[in-house]
């Protein structure tokens, strides 16, 4: 790192609290901290969403993974991320918009109360908070790692100096900092991504060596599956990754709650699965030759890092390392957003009376204090990240595995097929999935794609199958009327009822 690179990481840090104080005035109340007061262009929400749905974690843990295995990370990540964002666009996206224009919700989880009951809505906000603590953690562990490798500053500085970055602009303008601090950092990740792809592909030998690296690389690299990353992992992947880009990662339903309308919603998440389709490739390639250029290198996580530092010049190297920490800066402090709105509606006023009826101010008072405390407590975690398996270990065995029994009840919850779908069904498949994920991981061995599997199948047939039994039983008016109005925006239903008459 020479005195241009910090000249321009600093830069960045400095555009990222300029947006957050720009952002304060924008703030009056819980609504607009928590969902942009439902005003969020739709461009802006898609840009967010995608930006909010993968960290610095892609550029040293998947970084390794592209050098070691190949192509297949693009087949196993990218793809059934596209593919989960482009059917959600259709089937959930604009469920989550409507649910706020019916409810006038302003977290993820509080519809639940109403729709299973309030022990079932405890049960998954506080799974679901505490899961995020270990999955945040796994994020500011990665940058560290990064920082470590460009500049020689330790972990814990290097945890603490990014968090805290992030932490001011996200306690002071809430959600409208976060996505519009997505947008700066999607535009330096851009600027950073195709610098790093055009110097690669132009030391390779141009264009040819788009298609030709793979013949000066080891034969399984070129292969669309590479073991571990079998066929049957992608298709346990493809589902983990529909719960959690459509909603069952939290941050990434706001995006959608925040959206004007289901319209708006659907194309915000057309917009994200279109990036997630073609950006990875400009992403990737670098990574992928890392090889030719960085043969035997002793840790694969670090072969981004490194490749930068070798091939860019002064000045680069500095914006490739802001683009690193945008990436996990836009995943972490939307993430702490959310959990706080979790925290402020749906906790608090259930553990203490106090919290009840509060006007915007007050809640907004608490999300921020909420936001504080959550990002400080994702720090300790992050701090002591080996205790629980390094950065691969929180975000592939922890996170992945158990965010779908958690937003298995969550997302199918507003579908009418799940109608009689009980708060027994959804207590219950949550259970069933964590005991899977235990016997899984501790008791019998099984491959990846099994570890990966078998959590969110054994909640999904819980789940369907404890809402068959109930298939004779009544279903709330309240509930039919709810599914009613996520079928279509108002407008929609107007204009229909309109023409019928």
């Amino acid at each position: 790192m020479h005195s241009l690179d910090w000249i321009v990481l600093i830069a960045f840090f400095l555009i990222m609290v300029v947006i957050g104080f720009w952002s304060f005035g924008k703030v009056k109340g819980s609504k607009d901290f928590f969902v942009a007061g439902g005003k969020m262009p739709w461009w802006l929400s898609g840009i967010s969403h995608h930006v909010s749905g993968y960290s610095g974690a892609v550029f040293v843990a998947y970084a390794g993974l592209a050098y070691t295995h190949g192509f297949s990370l693009y087949v196993w990540w990218a793809i059934p991320v596209f593919l989960a964002c482009f059917i959600g666009a259709f089937l959930m996206a604009p469920r989550w918009s409507r649910l706020r224009i019916k409810l006038d919700i302003e977290s993820p989880t509080e519809y639940l109360a109403m729709r299973y009951n309030v022990p079932t809505q405890q049960v998954m906000a506080w799974s679901g908070v505490l899961l995020k603590l270990f999955d945040v953690g796994a994020k500011w562990a990665a940058i560290a790692i990064l920082l470590n490798v460009f500049t020689g500053t330790p972990l814990v500085t290097g945890i603490l100096l990014s968090g805290g970055i992030s932490l001011i602009y996200i306690t002071i303008g809430g959600l409208w900092a976060d996505v519009w601090t997505d947008f700066a950092q999607f535009i330096v990740q851009i600027i950073a991504g195709l610098a790093m792809f055009f110097i690669v592909m132009t030391k390779l030998g141009g264009a040819s060596s788009i298609g030709g690296i793979w013949e000066d690389l080891p034969p399984a690299n070129s292969q669309p599956f590479n073991e571990p990353y079998t066929a049957g992992f992608v298709a346990a992947f493809i589902l983990i990754v529909f719960l959690s880009y459509n909603g069952g990662t939290w941050n990434l339903a706001t995006r959608y709650i925040s959206s004007p309308s289901g319209s708006d919603a659907k194309k915000s998440a057309l917009l994200s699965a279109g990036l997630y389709l073609f950006w990875p490739l400009i992403l990737f390639f670098p990574m992928w030759a890392a090889p030719i250029f960085l043969p035997d290198i002793g840790d694969p996580n670090q072969s981004y890092a490194l490749l930068t530092q070798e091939l860019l010049p002064t000045g680069l190297v500095g914006l490739v390392l802001a683009s690193l920490f945008a990436a996990t800066m836009s995943m972490t402090s939307s993430d702490s957003n959310t959990i706080s709105s979790v925290i402020t509606r749906d906790i608090l006023p259930v553990v203490s009376r106090k919290f009840h009826d509060m006007n915007q101010k007050q809640s907004l008072k608490i999300a921020r204090m909420s936001t504080f405390i959550f990002t400080a407590l994702t720090l300790l975690i992050a701090i002591n990240s080996d205790v629980f398996g390094g950065v691969i270990g929180l975000l592939l065995t922890w996170f992945a595995a158990l965010v779908g029994p958690i937003s298995i009840p969550m997302l199918f919850g507003l579908l009418p097929a799940f109608k009689h779908c009980d708060s027994k069904a959804a207590i219950i498949s949550i259970i069933g999935g964590l005991v899977g994920f235990i016997i899984v991981n501790y008791g019998i061995e099984v491959s990846l794609a099994g570890q990966m599997a078998t959590p969110v199948i054994t909640s999904t047939l819980i789940f369907t199958a404890i809402g068959w039994l109930n298939r004779n039983k009544p279903v709330a008016p309240e509930l039919n009327d709810l599914f009613s109005a996520l079928q279509k925006d108002p407008e929609e239903s107007i204009n229909n009822k309109n023409i019928s008459m």
